[in-house]
């Protein structure tokens, strides 16, 4: 069976639209680099019952990683590690390993002058309250330790909002994981930018191209209305072996262009192959 990821995004402030979703963008591009493909990505909002739904949900798919990312925090509105455990149908419970690296943290705070006091109040002790059987995760940008649990053989692992913490503790300790589950597969890409060709006449040379290429996956990203036509081609592939990979997105790369010069069609490279 195939191994992929599920990345389920918490927060109020992405349904209402008041940030854009660059976690899940960052976290998709990195695990698919990786080797491993992403399936779903789901953004719900700051809600127990929500975040419970959702994560019962993707344990349903079966993915080998499900990343969370938001509401980690000591607010009200923090509530993904509660979401969690009623998802995997267990309580919260204190961690003392966890609890060491908030107070650890308020400690180093409280030296640099940012703050008076590391006393462990109740809204921090909240960021130590793991769902049972879990295990926190450092955090070398924050405060709020990421967290692992794991259920049927699934790794949840849940990371805190803020971009650079979330993609600090992706680095230092989710990436090793994944690509050890992707095993030696590579990923691979290519972009060029198509114009003169409107998408509705490109999709037939799309078809051909994919069905010629099996391994090869070539998406089409209209830049601009169909009076004036403007794509980007976007083509990918894994493979266990890079030139394999090159290979294969150098022919179908080829094919396509041809198909769209004949068409009258002008190409540009957007991203050279590497």
């Amino acid at each position: 069976m195939e191994s992929f990821a599920d990345i389920l995004c918490i927060g109020n402030e992405l349904l209402i639209g008041k940030i854009t979703n660059t976690n899940a963008q960052w976290l998709a591009r990195r695990i698919t680099t990786l080797g491993l493909k992403v399936k779903h990505i789901i953004s719900v909002g700051d809600d127990v019952e929500e975040i419970s739904t959702a994560v019962k949900n993707a344990l349903k798919h079966k993915p080998a990683f499900i990343i969370v990312t938001g509401g980690l925090g000591p607010t009200f509105d923090d509530k993904t590690l509660e979401g969690v455990a009623k998802g995997l149908s267990c309580e919260l419970e204190k961690n003392d390993e966890a609890l060491k690296m908030v107070e650890e943290k308020y400690r180093q705070y409280m030296k640099d002058g940012t703050i008076e006091s590391y006393e462990l109040t109740p809204h921090r002790v909240k960021m130590a309250m793991l769902p049972k059987d879990s295990k926190p995760i450092h955090n070398p940008e924050g405060t709020a330790p990421g967290v692992l649990a794991e259920h049927e053989g699934i790794k949840l692992i849940m990371l805190p909002g803020v971009p650079s913490e979330m993609k600090a503790i992706f680095d230092e300790s989710v990436a090793p994981p994944i690509r050890q589950v992707a095993g030696n597969l590579i990923f691979y890409e290519a972009s060029i930018g198509l114009w003169g060709v409107p998408e509705s006449e490109l999709a037939p040379f799309i078809d051909q191209v994919m069905h010629d290429n099996p391994y090869v996956y070539v998406k089409s990203h209209p830049k601009a209305a169909e009076k004036i036509p403007h794509l980007e081609l976007h083509l990918s592939t894994t493979s266990e072996d890079a030139q394999l990979a090159r290979q294969r997105v150098s022919k179908a790369l080829i094919q396509i262009s041809d198909m769209a010069q004949k068409k009258g069609g002008k190409i540009r490279p957007i991203k050279a192959l590497s």
